[in-house]
């Protein structure tokens, strides 16, 4: 062991991890991110970490970090391990108040000064097995994080190597490798602890006891020169690692979550669990409106994301996911006789759908026949579905409502399959009232109807509507107040300029 490391160049610190945490958080990274962390955030053993002043999501990270011993740059994953030089404890704090402001890059979130606690000893990277090396922490001396590298979803040397295909890392540099489940908030007086060791090696070698204290600052934020700390719902849970932990309610107990599905948690990428829809993106979907977000559509060229002529079966229903399509083509006998009985496209669809997902009809905008009944709505409940949106009518209209699973559609009707349509086909390209919706595209539905927005474009487009539904309502207060719409709505660069100014003093 040596405790002469020199100060880092750079530190590079990962996303996601740990197969825990990943569970946890509900997404599985198919590979691995990074974000940078400045150097002067570096503290040792024994020192303070301060929490802001108007902060409260001040959160410790147990994690093992790597320390670069030779210059490594494309490097195979075979010879990766030879270029660490040592392994030591890290605490990677982080202020969850800031972390929806860095939009992931976690510049202020992660950058803060003594928020890359490393040591105190740092272990020889060649007398150890980079597959039987354990990370634990405590907070005033009660373990909560407790796990080993075999637990890693891509391992330690594939970090070191695919870090090394984009830029040089050089001795000194340092690779935090992601924390495990059990990471949670911390208040002024807690007590962290850190260790890293190899258990199974020679010795037993052991990083020692990495040790921080929080303390509480009191120089706020400035609002003239940056953006100040703000927190929600998704932040705390996040930050605590639960809802239960952080004191919320369960998701079923909310009413406006009260039409999503059970699980929130969704890997991202991949097929079912609401695909492609982190926590976070779908918490922002719920609270933009329809109207705001189609506004942002329009604003990029986008003119026809409308699912036309639906309502929803249950009032203030909203609904947000990723479609799963299914496709009716117009009746014909031969073709019902061969599809349209036994396990036809339609069951398939309703037996197949994951949470998070809405069953997307294409049923030509005929309303004179059912696409669904009370049955398949069951069924759709019971798979966690986040509701069906159909350009054709419903049979067993109010017992689908007491079901609970929200459907837009042109209404009720009480006839049943056969009579205008053959379900022909699954998780294809379909048109659903005018609008084309692919399988994963996202789908939105509230009071003023449904909307389809194309993946890549759902991030920017959610929180361009979020921000304008803020400008929005401070409109509403000036014209409440008697100003007239003239240069008011929208603004112009005087109301602009009042309008700025304002919310720079919030």
């Amino acid at each position: 062991m040596t405790a002469s490391i020199p100060r880092p160049g750079k530190i590079i610190a990962i996303h996601l991890s740990y197969a825990s945490r990943a569970d946890q958080r509900g997404r599985r990274p198919a590979f691995p991110s990074y974000f940078f962390k400045p150097t002067s955030s570096v503290a040792a053993s024994g020192g303070t970490v301060e929490r802001p002043a108007g902060t409260e999501l001040l959160a410790f990270e147990g994690e093992i970090a790597l320390v670069i011993g030779t210059a490594a740059r494309r490097v195979s994953l075979a010879d990766a391990w030879s270029h660490v030089g040592w392994v030591t404890a890290s605490n990677d704090l982080g202020l969850y108040d800031l972390r929806a402001n860095d939009k992931g890059s976690n510049v202020r979130s992660k950058g803060g000064d003594g928020y890359t606690p490393l040591g105190p000893e740092y272990i020889d990277a060649s007398a150890v097995d980079p597959a039987a090396l354990r990370v634990r922490a405590w907070v005033n001396g009660e373990l909560r994080q407790d796990d080993t590298t075999a637990g890693l979803i891509f391992p330690l040397a594939q970090l070191v190597a695919d870090l090394s295909q984009h830029f040089t890392l050089e001795p000194g540099d340092v690779i935090l490798t992601g924390t495990p489940a059990g990471s949670s908030v911390i208040v002024p007086g807690d007590v962290v602890e850190v260790e890293v060791d190899a258990p199974t090696a020679h010795g037993a070698p052991s990083s020692g006891a990495l040790v921080t204290t929080v303390t509480q600052g009191d120089v706020p934020f400035d609002a003239e020169i940056g953006s100040l700390p703000a927190v929600d719902d998704l932040q705390r849970t996040e930050a605590w690692g639960s809802r239960e932990a952080a004191g919320l309610p369960p998701v079923a107990e909310e009413p406006q979550n009260a039409a999503s599905t059970p699980s929130d948690a969704a890997p991202s990428g991949s097929s079912g669990s609401g695909a492609g829809l982190s926590p976070e993106l779908r918490a922002k979907l719920l609270e933009a409106p329809t109207a705001g977000l189609s506004a942002q559509l329009r604003k990029r060229g986008h003119h026809s994301c409308f699912v036309d002529g639906v309502a929803a079966n249950i009032a203030g229903t909203k609904i947000v996911g990723t479609a799963k399509t299914l496709r009716f083509v117009p009746f014909r006998e031969d073709l019902f006789k061969s599809h349209g009985g036994g396990y036809n496209a339609q069951k398939r669809a309703f037996d197949a759908v994951d949470e998070g997902e809405i069953i997307v009809i294409e049923a030509r905008g005929d309303a004179t026949t059912g696409t669904l009944g009370d049955i398949l709505a069951l069924r759709a409940r019971a798979r966690g579905a986040a509701g069906v949106v159909t350009d054709g009518g419903v049979r067993d209209f109010d017992a689908v409502a007491e079901i609970g699973l929200p459907v837009f559609s042109q209404g009720a009707h009480p006839s049943v399959l056969g009579r205008k349509h053959v379900p022909w086909d699954v998780d294809v390209t379909i048109s659903c009232g005018g609008a084309t919706v692919q399988p994963g595209d996202i789908i939105v539905g509230d009071g003023d109807g449904v909307i389809v927005i194309p993946p890549s474009l759902v991030e920017e487009v959610v929180d361009d509507a979020l921000a304008q539904e803020i400008e929005d309502a401070w409109i509403a207060e000036q014209v409440a107040a008697g100003h007239p719409v003239d240069g008011l709505f929208p603004l112009n660069a005087e109301w602009r300029a009042k309008y700025e100014a304002a919310t720079s003093r919030a």
